[in-house]
């Protein structure tokens, strides 16, 4: 053996991240094939919720509770995560696939939601000429973002389930973590190429930009299905038995500690939530920034994110408390929100940068914070059970909040424009003050939520696992 190659296997697992994710069944090459999958789920994501909302808004001058209700409209359908795993453990197919079917029909919903989405915006937005042309504008506009959004949950949710049934289960915790990263990579690299793209706007510029994004989620996901999943007919036999969901389900939720639990997460989840389609037009119609920088914010909240998952990773391998954790990232979070309420009226735009970067850090410590909790909360065998719940409340709340905090931006603006509360509120900066605000309430309600659960951390049913990886996220 050479020095050199000597010196790299010393390194070996140590320094080069996620190279013990990879093992004889599922070698590194094949991984990072699969993760595709995750690339395609983060643009998407960064499109729907970090782009396409602040065009909607400033550059096509809708109204921001119409763009909430749509931008929530995919979150519909992410509680029925839990029964799309359920369904793909136990499917029944004459052609062998479990996981196959799921995330190929996955993908194609998002194909064709990108297909009709940007003429569905243009027509919205006065576009269309015509009787009904506004109705049919938003009828296609929120087709389109159910499909995207069915098709993001039904591919991730296969394609998660898909990787753990490869990766041997020594190795699936590093290989779901892996996954997961992959996907803040996919949102960190689309957010910089669209916000580039679309720095110069144009109604044909988005149409391109659209169909570029469906025609890569299309290759992406292809190249990472192609010969990942062998046939087993016996598998997936019609004579396979389903065990009930509604019963594991009730019994699951009838605990005190799991309610307290579920209420944290909820609560965490929509004030986390409620700002995903204002920042952008915060930034844009109030600092004056362009579309490539405010989705450039995008970028700066992946990378939070990304930082917390890593302290997160970090501190519970050194025994630290999940439920802590997820204290700390409320705490981080009401400060990023003070960043960002305090950016417009000191014009200060590096302020609203590290806000959105802040928002990222605590949500990305709250998230897996209580996600490992809930791990902890799942019986023997169920462990699907339990972070299909979090799972469940935590897009429902996010999605309500997007909806909400978009109706109150709309209301409170409209009304401070009009004077309703005096000369000095009147800016249409005071909705996005008040969303900000509730925000913060929220996460203050959060950390009283969480208090009691640390506190009677004696009375937990069993312990949070401590080792962070692929086995502690949703699929």
């Amino acid at each position: 053996m050479s020095s050199a190659a000597a010196l790299w296997t010393r390194i070996g697992t140590r320094f080069l991240p996620f190279a013990d994710a990879a093992s004889a069944e599922l070698p590194l090459g094949r991984l990072l094939r699969l993760s595709l999958f995750q690339v395609s789920v983060g643009m998407a994501a960064v499109l729907l919720t970090g782009t396409l909302n602040r065009v909607m808004i400033v550059e096509l001058g809708m109204a921001a509770s119409v763009v909430a209700g749509m931008v929530a409209i995919p979150l519909l359908f992410a509680p029925f995560r839990a029964l799309i795993g359920h369904r793909s453990d136990h499917h029944r197919s004459v052609l062998g696939w479990k996981r196959v079917p799921y995330i190929w029909f996955g993908s194609l919903l998002q194909f064709g939601g990108f297909a009709i989405l940007p003429f569905g915006m243009l027509v919205m937005s006065g576009g269309g000429v015509g009787p009904g042309a506004a109705w049919a504008g938003h009828f296609g506009s929120a087709l389109a973002f159910l499909m995207v959004g069915a098709g993001m949950h039904m591919t991730q949710t296969a394609g998660l389930a898909l990787a753990t049934d490869l990766a041997p289960e020594e190795t699936r915790p590093r290989v779901v973590a892996l996954l997961y990263v992959m996907l803040l990579i996919g949102m960190l690299i689309s957010a910089v190429v669209i916000g580039r793209l679309l720095s110069d706007f144009t109604p044909t510029r988005l149409v391109q930009v659209i169909s570029g994004v469906a025609m890569m989620t299309m290759l992406l996901n292809i190249v990472a299905l192609w010969k990942q999943e062998a046939r087993n007919r016996a598998a997936t036999s019609a004579d396979t038995p389903r065990p009930p969901f509604a019963q594991l389900w009730a019994e699951f939720v009838a605990r005190p500690r799991t309610r307290r639990l579920l209420v944290a997460v909820g609560l965490g989840a929509a004030a986390f939530s409620m700002q995903d389609v204002l920042l952008e037009p915060y930034g844009g119609a109030i600092l004056g920034l362009s579309v490539g920088a405010t989705t450039s914010l995008t970028a700066l909240w992946a990378a939070g994110m990304l930082t917390g998952f890593a302290l997160a990773a970090r501190a519970m391998a050194r025994g630290a408390d999940p439920l802590r954790l997820a204290g700390y990232g409320g705490v981080a979070g009401i400060a990023a929100f003070l960043c960002v309420l305090f950016a417009a009226p000191l014009q200060a735009v590096p302020l609203l940068a590290i806000g959105a970067a802040m928002i990222g850090l605590g949500g990305g410590l709250f998230s897996v914070g209580t996600m490992v909790e809930a791990m902890g909360l799942a019986e023997a065998g169920r462990s699907g059970l339990a972070l299909g719940a979090w799972g469940s409340v935590q897009a429902s709340c996010a999605g309500l909040a997007i909806a909400i905090g978009g109706i109150s931006r709309d209301l409170v603006s409209a009304a401070a424009v009009a004077a309703d509360f005096g000369r000095a509120l009147a800016d249409p900066a005071t909705g996005y003050g008040v969303v900000y605000c509730l925000e913060i309430l929220l996460l203050l309600g959060t950390l009283i939520a969480l208090g009691p659960l640390v506190r009677g951390r004696g009375d937990a049913p069993g312990p949070a696992p401590r080792r962070f990886g692929l086995g502690q996220f949703p699929i």
